[in-house]
C-alpha cells in the first residue's frame, strides 16, 4: 500500500448507496466551524472545503442527466427518486435532491414509492410525463418484498428498459462473499489497488480454506474461535451495520458463533486495526463542561462513476460508523498549505482547545441549530458532526482517483464473470432477487456505486 495511506474497504455498495446531500451540509457546518475558529485564534493553515470533490450532489446529478441523454436524446429529463412508501417524508437527502433537480433548467423530478408509476402500452410513466430516468433507494430484496403486495410491472419495466440509473445486474458483485472470490480465486485478473484494499474475506461455514497469511486452515469454525480477537463476522446482506458481531467486543463467543451458523448468510473477515482508521478529535462534554481530544473511528466511502470520482463521504463514529447505527457526518477539507498532514492536525486541536469551553459551547449551539435548519438529520434524528475536519490532501485525492477507476474496471470483470456463472458460490441471492438481476446487466453504462473505505491518511 502507498506509504502515509493505510487501509482497506470494508464493503462495496452496488446497489443504492447514499450520503451525498448529507456530505455537502456536512461540508457546509464544518466551513462555518473552521471559519469562526480561524477568526478566533491564530492559526495559519488553509483548508479548502470548496473543492467540487467534496461535494458530490451536482456530479450525482450530471450522473442522471447522462443516462437520461443516453435513452433519450434531445428530451426534457423527466426523472424520479423512487424509494420506500414509509421513508419518502423521512430521508432529507431524497427530498432535497429531487429539489436539487428541479432547479436545474427543462428538469423535472419527483419523490415517489414505486406503486406511484404507471405503466401505459409499455412506457413508463407520472401523470402525463413519461419517465426518461429514476434513481432507485433500495435494493432487488425489497422488490421481491414489495412484489408480495402490491404491482410492480411499471418499475419492472423500467428495469427491463434500463431505465433505473443503479442497473439491477450491479447487486450481486456487491454482496459481501465477493471479497473471498477478490481475496483469492480472481486475485491475479484484478488491479492491485483493489486487491491490496480488500481485506481477507470468506463465507461463513464449517469448511477448509486459507488463512490471511495463505496458511492452512483444517477448519475454519475452529479456527476463529482460536482468532476471535481479530476477526469480524457480517450478514452477507446487512446494511446501515445491522447484525455485525466484532469479535473482541462479544464476550459469548459460542453462542454468536452458533447464532450466526444457524443464519447460514455471514462472512468472516479479518478485524482491520483500528488504529488506521482512528482519528483524535476536539470534542465537547457539554455535562461537565469541558473540552477533551476524544478518539472516532473513521469511514470514507468513496463515490465512483462512470467518469470516475466524484465524491465521499466522510463518517465518524463507533464500530461500525453507519448512521443507521449512530454515527456521524463530518467535513472533508483538502489542506493547501506547505505542512505535513499530522503536524496540521496537532495544531488545529491544540487551537481548538486553547479557545476554551465557552466560545466551543456557543459554537456548537449555533452548528446545532445550523444543522437542524437544514435538516441534517437522519431516520434516528439528528446527525453528529466534528469541530474539526477530516484533512487529506491533493495526493490522497489523485490515489483515490487512481482507486476509483480502478476499482470500476474491476467491477465491470466481476459481472461478466458473474453473468458467465462463475461467482455463483459468492453470490448467494434467492431466485427472485437473481431474476431482477437478470433483468437488466450493467455492463459499464453510466451507474452509482460506492466503496467504504476504513483508511487513515497521513
Amino acid at each position: 500500500m502507498q506509504e502515509g495511506f493505510l487501509g482497506y474497504h470494508s464493503e462495496w455498495n452496488m446497489g443504492s448507496p447514499g450520503g451525498w446531500d448529507y456530505q455537502r451540509m456536512a461540508q457546509e457546518i464544518g466551513k462555518l466551524a473552521w471559519d469562526r475558529i480561524k477568526k478566533n485564534c491564530d492559526v495559519d493553515i488553509d483548508l479548502d472545503f470548496d473543492d467540487p470533490i467534496l461535494n458530490p450532489v451536482p456530479n450525482f446529478a450530471r450522473l442522471i442527466l447522462r443516462a437520461h441523454k443516453k435513452n433519450f436524446p434531445g428530451q426534457n429529463p423527466r426523472i424520479c427518486i423512487v424509494a420506500e412508501k414509509e421513508t419518502l417524508d423521512k430521508v432529507g437527502e431524497n427530498i432535497r435532491f429531487v429539489e436539487y433537480l428541479n432547479s436545474l433548467p427543462n428538469v423535472k423530478a419527483w419523490l415517489i414509492d414505486p406503486t406511484e408509476l404507471e405503466l401505459r402500452n409499455g412506457k413508463v410513466y407520472i401523470g402525463n410525463d413519461r419517465i426518461t430516468a429514476i434513481f432507485l433507494d433500495f435494493n432487488n430484496n425489497v422488490i421481491v418484498k414489495l412484489k408480495k403486495k402490491y404491482n410492480l410491472d411499471a418499475l419492472l419495466t423500467a428495469i427491463k428498459q434500463e431505465l433505473v440509473t443503479n442497473p439491477r445486474g450491479m447487486e450481486p458483485i456487491g454482496v459481501k462473499g465477493v471479497f473471498e472470490a477478490v481475496t483469492l480465486q480472481y486475485k491475479d485478473i484484478l488491479s492491485d489497488t483493489t486487491v491490496e484494499r480488500t481485506p481477507w474475506t470468506r463465507q461463513f461455514y464449517p469448511r477448509r480454506t486459507t488463512g490471511p497469511n495463505g496458511e492452512d486452515i483444517p477448519d475454519l469454525v475452529e479456527w476463529v474461535k482460536v482468532n476471535w480477537a481479530n476477526i469480524i463476522l457480517k450478514p452477507i446482506h446487512g446494511y446501515s451495520g445491522h447484525g455485525i458481531i466484532i469479535g473482541y467486543k462479544e464476550d459469548d463467543k459460542e453462542h454468536a458463533i452458533q447464532n450466526v451458523l444457524t443464519s447460514g448468510d455471514y462472512i468472516v473477515q479479518a478485524f482491520i486495526p483500528t488504529e488506521l482508521w482512528t482519528e483524535e478529535f476536539p470534542w465537547i462534554d457539554r455535562e461537565e463542561g469541558k473540552l477533551f481530544i476524544k478518539r472516532w473511528q473513521t469511514d470514507f466511502r468513496c463515490f465512483i462513476t462512470d467518469v470516475g470520482l466524484i465524491g465521499f463521504v466522510t463518517r465518524f463514529g463507533g464500530i461500525p460508523t453507519n448512521v443507521g447505527s449512530g454515527g456521524g457526518v463530518q467535513s472533508a477539507a483538502i489542506l493547501r498549505s506547505n505542512i505535513p498532514l499530522s503536524e496540521s492536525v496537532k495544531i488545529i486541536n491544540e487551537a481548538i482547545l486553547g479557545l476554551g469551553f465557552d466560545f466551543i459551547w456557543e459554537l456548537q449551539q449555533e452548528l446545532d441549530k445550523k444543522s437542524i435548519d437544514m435538516g441534517n438529520v437522519y431516520l434516528l434524528g439528528p446527525i453528529m458532526n466534528t469541530l474539526r475536519p477530516r484533512i487529506i490532501t491533493q495526493a490522497h485525492i489523485d490515489y483515490l482517483k487512481q482507486y476509483a477507476q480502478n476499482l470500476w474496471k474491476d467491477a465491470l470483470t466481476l459481472e461478466k464473470l458473474y453473468l458467465e456463472g462463475k461467482l455463483a458460490k459468492f453470490v448467494q441471492i434467492s431466485p427472485e432477487e437473481e431474476e431482477i438481476a437478470r433483468f437488466a446487466s450493467w455492463k459499464g453504462n453510466a451507474a452509482l456505486i460506492a466503496s467504504d473505505g476504513l483508511f487513515g491518511f497521513r
